[in-house]
């Protein structure tokens, strides 16, 4: 049997090593003790401990936390360890130190969890941002280009997606339009009936329809339809690395995809605008009609309430509107990563990202057409 004579006695009882404290533990032995303890792991590391603690009557917080941390690096060494013989009070202060431990390794995991994904965030925001004031002046760059040579602009592609993005989208726009102007008319030509004024309601439904309602709900409408048929035709491009062959060619992307899609949603959108508040129209001509008005009257109506101004402000947010839902669309498509889910989170995003532009841009339009009194 090994003695190691300290404050702390070490012996061995075979390949177990036994400490056993002295009566009275203070920071004035602890140190060493733990200095032996540590030269004894290091040289000739056991395969049990144990603290053998009957002996101790006094101890300071030094004392518990010698008896911890031998715990503590027996863990960690995987070596068992039994600790003998300690008094009531001091296994009270021990389980103090390890409540307070845990929860300092708590909120320490916390607090580094917290500046992970606040640092995680803010560099992806800055990547983005990075990512989008690039996008930005490459389309600029290639769309004034476009605009001063046509002859670069890919008009196959552009009437083939002018097609599908207005032609085959005209049902569902003249449908929607005349719904909301057959129950906007409704609606209102029943509490103006009161008062006997429901020749009113062409006065309001061709106001609405002309400076606000024709051109936001077609720019959502094409959000949903066209804004994600975008993402998703440029995230599967990205995906299956065609986008990357493009560019190893020397085709730059923006200018081969993009600009044959933001030109025609250009195009498209006011002229959908128009087949929208069109056939809100005839929506409300037939609530006054049913109601008993001559479609004459109706028509006097809406000439007398809207103006060219008012049209024209409307087709000129949709103008607006149409590049926001190609340049997003298109935007989110090419920052489709890789994965199964990753086109459908695109294209989530796409129409996200183009109903809050739009609404966001319409709110400031309504602004400014107020100032300048339009």
């Amino acid at each position: 049997m090994d003695t190691i004579q300290r404050q702390s006695s070490f012996l061995w009882e075979g390949s177990t090593l036994e400490i056993h404290l002295p009566a009275v533990l203070t920071a004035s032995e602890t140190g060493k003790d733990w200095t032996a303890f540590i030269n004894i792991l290091k040289t000739n590391p056991p395969r049990s401990v144990i603290v053998q603690a009957n002996n101790l009557g006094e101890s300071d917080t030094s004392g518990i936390s010698f008896i911890k941390l031998i715990r503590l690096e027996c863990e960690g060494r995987k070596i068992p360890f039994v600790l003998r013989g300690l008094g009531d009070q001091f296994k009270y202060r021990l389980s103090i130190a390890d409540d307070d431990s845990k929860k300092n390794k708590e909120t320490l995991a916390n607090s580094l969890r917290r500046s992970e994904k606040i640092g995680k965030l803010t560099i992806d925001s800055l990547l983005e941002f990075k990512y989008l004031v690039t996008f930005t002046g490459e389309l600029t760059v290639s769309f004034w280009r476009s605009f001063l040579h046509p002859s670069k602009i890919r008009w196959k592609d552009t009437f083939r997606v002018a097609e599908s993005m207005g032609v085959n989208a005209f049902p569902i726009i003249a449908m929607i339009g005349f719904l909301l102007g057959l129950i906007m008319s409704f609606q209102s030509a029943i509490p103006m009936r009161r008062f006997g004024a429901e020749i009113f309601v062409a006065n309001l439904v061709g106001l609405s329809l002309f400076r606000e309602l024709g051109p936001l709900m077609t720019a959502f409408i094409l959000s949903g339809r066209s804004g994600s048929a975008f993402a998703a035709e440029l995230g599967t491009m990205k995906v299956s690395e065609e986008i990357d062959a493009l560019t190893t060619m020397g085709l730059p992307p923006v200018q081969f995809l993009i600009i044959p899609r933001l030109v025609a949603s250009l195009f498209m959108t006011p002229l959908l605008t128009i087949v929208f508040n069109l056939f809100g129209l005839i929506g409300g001509a037939v609530v006054l009609i049913s109601f008993g008005f001559p479609l004459i009257t109706f028509i006097n109506q809406v000439n007398i309430a809207v103006g060219l101004s008012d049209i024209l402000g409307g087709l000129l947010k949709s103008y607006f509107f149409g590049m926001i839902i190609a340049s997003i669309g298109c935007y989110r498509g090419l920052k489709t990563a890789s994965g199964a889910g990753a086109v459908g989170e695109s294209t989530t995003s796409a129409v996200v990202g183009s109903i809050i532009l739009v609404s966001i841009l319409d709110g400031i339009f309504s602004v400014l057409y107020f100032y300048l009194k339009i």
